[in-house]
């Protein structure tokens, strides 16, 4: 059969599919001329794209106030999830009121499978205990970020407050971004993270990310303008009114990005650094007008060149009293926290009660201390421990046996004058030596061992204690062995060397390097005393100061400065309860009865050598301390949840790949057919129209395959390309013979012929195509969803 008889045919079959279409209702239409011409909507997932970009950029400006990245990429999966459901929800057509009530319900299930813990049903459907479960991780973020240092770690409770406030972020950004379509509002959201560290650290947000919070400023409002020039240009048929509105909106993004620019350095770099911080914190460092900052910055304020004054006082004691903030007795990573605690308005400190553990057989006297508050400014009163009642405090301060704090709602410390009754214990070392028993279900969490802790940790307590018989003297030869002359005193060696700070971690390198300072010290003979079966904790506070000349009614003034801050450790013994020891080298005091009965001192522990008696643990046989890193793995839900989030970017990713992954394989998989000879023309046609509709040609199920390689043809490098228009002109001879001509006749081109002709036409559409249209080609392929490459009779022309 000749050419000119196949095009005959083909004109013919043409006609009749025509006809058939005029008879079916469906109205006659001209070659080529594509389906009746609807209004054009522009996409908008490219604005979603833009929101995205601008939160993120300014969550990034947490980096100053936050430690480590794993919280920015578990944000940046929350806030593409939330943004990608709102997305699909405006694309299948619901309403827009819907929207952001719906995303909000998206973002609950994400809360529910990253955070619940498994209490949601199937995970995903919040319950009862979900709620309790939020409300635990809540509490415990406020905890960390009130008592961390900056940079903070992202423990479970902070990363917890942390995707709450993104995804309510990423869905008001998108209500004004894309619903709304105030995208210049949009930026005012995404200023909260930016400002953040202005409110925190002095030096506020980095420079870097001010900008770039900035430039994915004006990229949305960019992509906007575009967006809405688009959609007048097409509405308009194609006049220029749309670009001229499209130059004026450019114009005035560009002074509204220059505003958020200058904004966002104003905020950043003048927002004061305030007492408590925005949400609690501590500032990095500073005492003075401002608050007690624990662990890392309490050694900021130890190297600080010139001690300003804190506080004076004047007590009855015989032993002049350390002063205490608070207690750390919970360790997760690389921090040590106070305990979660609610305050209960109804522990006011007119009378605080007796000290937990403590037994009648203890001797105590009790003393009275009239403190002068002078540069201290937090929300945590500074006291002899334990204190039985405070007198002449302004405000509301109340109590908490736990925290070993007296902290008040609505006040500070500033200018404060007020007396404290308090107990002198004097326990005996026969008491402390002979204190035995199950430990109270309450003490039991000063056992746990972060998971993963060094070895060097218990075998170094092992060897200390070598020959020892009970806790008590196991306590004492810890205490000696870090005050003794293989260890030094030295603020400035952890920084330089880059352990500072109080986990475990630290405690490894700080034991072998043996230099650092009071928290250093206290927190290796807190974990020492952990991995011996003694439950241990960490008090922040004050020494004792320095004796003045000064007498008023027969009591000496006592001066305590910023050089005065101070950590020790507390130890738990049953019937006497917690008890302070004074590891630090030529810091503060020893207690009497932590003093040594020889002045021999343990030294460096021979390597190797193992204690035959360890000190008695608790008694209760339900209780085994070496449960003690699982409990701890318990209550720290962190890796986990990082895990979940991980698991659930892994398998989204997969699933934006999929389509991408089905279309490579159709394609690979029709080369190896064509290039064998097991199918011909039509195989290569049905790949040359898929790659079309990734392209963005408009292909409509009424093509004919002549309409469609004219259609092809008009794109640029093709109809005007000799190579590129001669190989379509092959390839559409051959499908219409493999369609059209007789079975008798010649036979039609097989594959391994057209695949090079195939190769030169995909590659000129490709090259056609702008990138963002070979990106989503790639990403996305059009082809797999087309219903009209079906309808046209291509799918079954050939096996697949």
């Amino acid at each position: 059969m000749t050419r000119a008889e196949v095009a005959e045919r083909t004109e013919r079959a043409d006609a009749q599919r025509a006809a058939a279409q005029r008879a079916g209702g469906r109205g006659s239409r001209a070659p080529g001329s594509g389906p009746p011409r609807r209004r054009p909507v522009i996409v908008r997932w490219p604005l979603s794209l833009a929101v995205l970009v601008l939160l993120m950029t300014g969550c990034a400006a947490l980096g100053a106030v936050l430690s480590g990245s794993a919280w920015w990429l578990a944000l940046l999966v929350v806030a593409g999830i939330v943004l990608v459901c709102a997305a699909w929800l405006r694309r299948l057509g619901v309403l827009p009121v819907f929207v952001p009530l719906l995303s909000t319900g998206a973002l609950v299930v994400l809360l529910t499978l990253f955070f619940g813990g498994g209490t949601g049903l199937l995970w995903l459907i919040p319950t009862g205990d979900t709620v309790a479960r939020f409300t635990e991780l809540a509490t415990a973020g406020v905890r960390s970020i009130q008592t961390q240092g900056t940079p903070a770690q992202v423990l479970d409770g902070i990363l917890f407050l942390l995707v709450v406030g993104v995804g309510l972020l990423a869905m008001v950004m998108d209500l004004l971004a894309v619903g709304l379509r105030r995208p210049a509002l949009a930026g005012v959201p995404a200023l909260v993270p930016v400002a953040v560290p202005g409110f925190v650290v002095s030096t506020g947000a980095g420079w870097v990310s001010l900008v770039a919070t900035a430039a994915a400023f004006l990229l949305l409002l960019r992509i906007d303008v575009h967006l809405r020039g688009m959609q007048v240009n097409l509405d308009a048929g194609g006049r220029s009114a749309g670009l001229t509105g499209a130059a004026g909106a450019v114009r005035g993004a560009l002074a509204i990005g220059a505003i958020g620019i200058v904004g966002s350095l104003v905020v950043s770099l003048a927002a004061p650094v305030f007492s408590g911080g925005a949400f609690g914190t501590k500032p990095t460092s500073a005492l003075f007008g401002a608050g007690v900052s624990p662990m890392i910055n309490l050694g900021q304020d130890l190297r600080r060149p010139t001690a300003g004054p804190a506080l004076h006082y004047r007590t009855t004691a015989t032993e002049q009293p350390y002063l205490a903030l608070l207690t750390l007795d919970d360790i997760k990573g690389a921090s040590w926290l106070p305990r979660a605690a609610e305050v209960n308005t109804d522990l006011t400190v007119d009378a605080i009660a007796d000290p937990p553990g403590l037994s009648a057989q203890v001797a105590r006297t009790e003393a009275r201390t009239l403190i002068t508050i002078d540069g201290v400014r937090t929300d945590m009163l500074p006291v002899p421990v334990p204190a039985l009642s405070v007198e002449g405090v302004d405000g509301d301060w109340y109590w908490n046996l736990d925290t070993q704090a007296i902290s008040s709602v609505n006040s500070t410390t500033a200018g404060q004058r007020y007396t404290v009754t308090s107990l002198e214990v004097q326990p005996t070392r026969d008491e402390l030596r002979q204190a035995g028993g199950r430990y109270p279900v309450a003490i039991e969490p000063s056992l746990f061992l972060p998971m993963g802790t060094p070895e060097i940790i218990g075998q170094t307590a092992l060897t200390v204690t070598e020959g020892t018989d009970s806790s008590y003297d196991a306590a004492v030869a810890v205490q000696d062995y870090l005050r003794g002359s293989e260890f030094s005193y030295d603020t400035e060696a952890p920084v330089e060397e880059g352990y500072d700070g109080g986990g475990a971690d630290v405690i490894a390198t700080f034991l072998d390097v043996k230099r650092g300072y009071c928290v250093h010290f206290a927190s290796a003979m807190a974990l020492m005393s952990r991995s011996l079966g003694i439950p241990a904790r960490i008090s922040l506070g004050y020494l004792p100061g320095t004796r003045t000349s000064t007498v008023i009614d027969g009591l000496n003034r006592y001066n305590v400065d910023s050089h005065d801050l101070h950590a020790w450790p507390e130890l738990y013994f049953v019937g006497v309860g917690w008890v302070p020891f004074e590891p630090t080298p030529g810091r503060g005091s020893v207690p009497d009865y932590a003093q040594p009965e020889s002045t021999t001192v343990s030294g460096a522990p021979a390597p190797g050598a193992a204690a035959p008696v360890v000190p008695r643990l608790n008694d209760d046989p339900g209780f085994e301390p070496g449960a003690a890193d699982s409990l701890s793995a318990t209550e720290d839900e962190l890796p986990g949840t990082l895990a979940r989030i991980g698991l659930v970017a892994v398998g989204l990713l997969l699933l934006l790949l999929a389509p991408g992954a089905v279309r490579l394989a159709r394609r690979q998989r029709r080369r190896r057919l064509l290039a064998t000879n097991r199918v011909g023309a039509v195989l290569a046609w049905r790949e040359l129209a898929d790659t079309a509709v990734d392209a963005g040609l408009g292909v409509y199920e009424t093509l004919t395959t002549r309409e469609l390689a004219a259609t092809i043809r008009q794109r640029p490098g093709i109809g005007d390309t000799p190579a590129v228009r001669d190989a379509l002109e092959r390839m559409l001879v051959a499908t219409e013979q493999a369609h059209y001509a007789p079975k008798s006749g010649a036979a039609p081109a097989r594959g391994a012929g057209l695949l090079a002709d195939l190769d030169v036409v995909l590659e000129a559409l490709r090259a056609g195509s702008g990138t963002a249209r070979r990106v989503r080609a790639l990403v996305f392929p059009a082809s797999l969803t087309s219903t009209a490459l079906r309808r046209m009779g291509l799918a079954a022309a050939a096996p697949e």
